[in-house]
C-alpha cells in the first residue's frame, strides 16, 4: 500500500512538474553548430523564482545578454528570445544540455544542432596559451570582394575582444582566443551567430566569417591606425526642395495614426528612431536612447520610434512591437512604419534612401531636419560609442538651446 501511495505520489508530481530534473544553476559553455563547425558561447542559468523557470544571460566578453524567461518543459530547457524569433532547446541530463537552435525565417524554421556544459567557462583554448602575436588595435577590413569595415582588436595575453565598424553599424561583442598563429572569434546574441577563423600574419589577420546556419565570407584584416568609414551623417540625406520629413504610421499600442502635426511635438526636439524589433544594433541604440530620454524629456524633447518589421500588417506586427516595447521599457511611441526589406525609403520619400538600422533622424524645435545619422556605434566597440555618446549630446544641447 504504501509503495502504491508512494508512486502515485511522484507520477502526480511529475504530471505537475515538481518532479522535473531540475537544471544546475550557474555558467555553462554553449555550442551551436554552423557551417564553421562549434560556434562557443556562454550561458549562464539562474532559476527564476518560480517553478520550472529559469533566467537565462548569452555571454559574448563583457556583455551578459538576457534571454526571455526561459521553462522546463518535460526534459528540455526551452530557451527563447521572442525579438527575434529564435529559440534554443536543450534536453537535460546532468552535466549536459544536447538540443537545437531555431530560427523562423519567415514560414520556415531553421533547425541547427546545439549542446552546453556545465561548469565550463573558456572559449575556444581549453588553457590560455602562451603568444607571441600582438595584434591589438584598428584595422583596414575588407568581406567578400569590396564590403568595407574597420576591425577593433582587444587582446590580453592570448584573449581577445574584438568588433568591426561598418557604415551601417558594428558587429557587437566578440570573443575569442589565439591558438597558435590562429585567431577565433565567435558571438551569440539571439539573432546572429558568427565564428570568424583566421591566420595571423604581420600585421595582417585573414580568414572565414561563418555567419548563420550556412553563410561563409572571406575577410582580410590590415593594421591601419588611420583605417575610418565614410560619414555616416552623409550617407542618408533628404532630397533636394525639402527640408522636413512627414508620415502617418500606426502607433504600436493604438493602431491610430501618429504624425509629427500632433500638439505633442509642437515647438520641440524630435528625434526619429528608424529601427527594428528584430534588429540587435536597435536594441543597443534603444538601451541608449531610453535611460537618456527619461532624464532628458522635461528640457522639450521627444523620440518617436520608427519600426521596419518582417510583416506590414499591423495585426501581424503588433505582438512584436508590443514585446519590444515591454522588453526595453520604452516610454515614448513606436509606430509601423513598413517592412524592412521592401517599403522602408518609399514610405519616407523625402529621403534618398535608408542604407541600415538604425537610422536616426534629428529635428529642430521648428520642424525642419538637421542631421541624420546612419547607424549606431554600440558599447562594444569602446572609444567610439564614447565618442558617438559625446557628439549626441553635443547635438542635443545644441537644438534645446535654440
Amino acid at each position: 500500500m504504501k509503495k502504491i501511495f508512494l508512486l502515485g505520489f511522484v507520477l502526480w508530481g511529475t504530471l505537475n512538474g515538481f518532479a522535473q530534473t531540475p537544471v544546475k544553476k550557474g555558467i555553462w559553455r554553449a555550442e551551436i553548430f554552423n557551417k564553421g563547425g562549434a560556434l562557443p558561447f556562454g550561458l549562464q542559468i539562474e532559476p527564476a523564482g518560480k517553478a520550472n523557470t529559469y533566467s537565462v544571460w548569452a555571454i559574448n566578453g563583457k556583455e551578459r545578454l538576457k534571454m526571455d524567461e526561459s521553462n522546463l518543459q518535460g526534459d528540455s530547457l526551452h530557451i527563447p528570445m521572442d525579438l527575434f524569433d529564435a529559440e534554443l532547446v536543450g534536453k537535460v541530463s546532468g552535466n549536459q544540455l544536447t538540443g537545437v537552435y531555431k530560427k523562423k525565417r519567415g514560414k520556415q524554421t531553421l533547425t541547427i544542432p546545439f549542446r552546453a556544459e556545465y561548469g565550463k567557462t573558456y572559449r575556444f583554448a581549453t588553457q590560455p596559451q602562451p603568444t607571441q602575436w600582438k595584434i591589438a588595435g584598428k584595422y583596414a577590413t575588407t568581406f567578400g570582394e569590396s564590403s568595407k569595415a574597420v576591425g577593433i582588436f582587444e587582446q590580453s595575453g592570448s584573449r581577445v575582444a574584438a568588433t568591426f565598424l561598418t557604415p551601417t553599424g558594428d558587429y557587437r561583442y566578440l570573443d575569442g582566443d589565439i591558438i597558435g598563429d590562429s585567431l577565433f572569434l565567435s558571438a551569440y546574441d539571439g539573432s546572429h551567430l558568427m565564428l570568424f577563423k583566421a591566420k595571423l600574419e604581420k600585421d595582417k589577420i585573414a580568414g572565414q566569417l561563418f555567419s548563420g546556419p550556412s553563410g561563409q565570407t572571406p575577410f582580410v584584416s590590415v593594421k591601419d591606425e588611420t583605417a575610418s568609414l565614410p560619414d555616416e551623417k552623409s550617407l542618408t540625406f533628404l532630397k533636394p526642395g525639402y527640408d522636413k520629413v512627414s508620415f502617418s504610421f500606426p502607433e504600436a499600442k493604438t493602431g491610430k495614426p501618429l504624425t509629427l502635426d500632433d500638439p505633442r511635438f509642437k515647438g520641440k526636439v524630435v528625434i526619429l528612431q528608424i529601427m527594428g524589433s528584430w534588429c540587435p544594433n536597435c536594441m543597443d541604440e534603444t538601451n541608449f536612447i531610453v535611460p537618456w530620454y527619461n532624464k532628458n524629456k522635461k528640457r522639450g524633447v521627444e523620440v518617436i520610434g520608427l519600426s521596419y518589421e518582417r510583416s506590414g500588417e499591423y495585426q501581424v506586427a503588433k505582438p512584436k512591437l508590443i514585446r519590444m516595447i515591454d522588453r526595453f521599457k520604452i516610454p515614448y511611441p513606436v509606430v509601423l512604419a513598413g517592412v524592412a526589406d521592401q517599403t522602408a525609403s518609399a514610405s519616407l520619400p523625402m529621403l534618398n534612401k535608408i542604407m541600415g538600422y538604425p537610422t536616426t533622424i534629428y529635428i529642430d524645435k521648428t520642424g525642419k531636419v538637421r542631421e541624420i545619422h546612419t547607424g549606431f556605434s554600440g558599447p562594444g566597440t569602446g572609444k567610439y560609442y564614447d565618442q558617438y555618446v559625446e557628439d549626441f549630446n553635443r547635438l542635443m544641447d545644441k537644438l534645446l538651446a535654440e
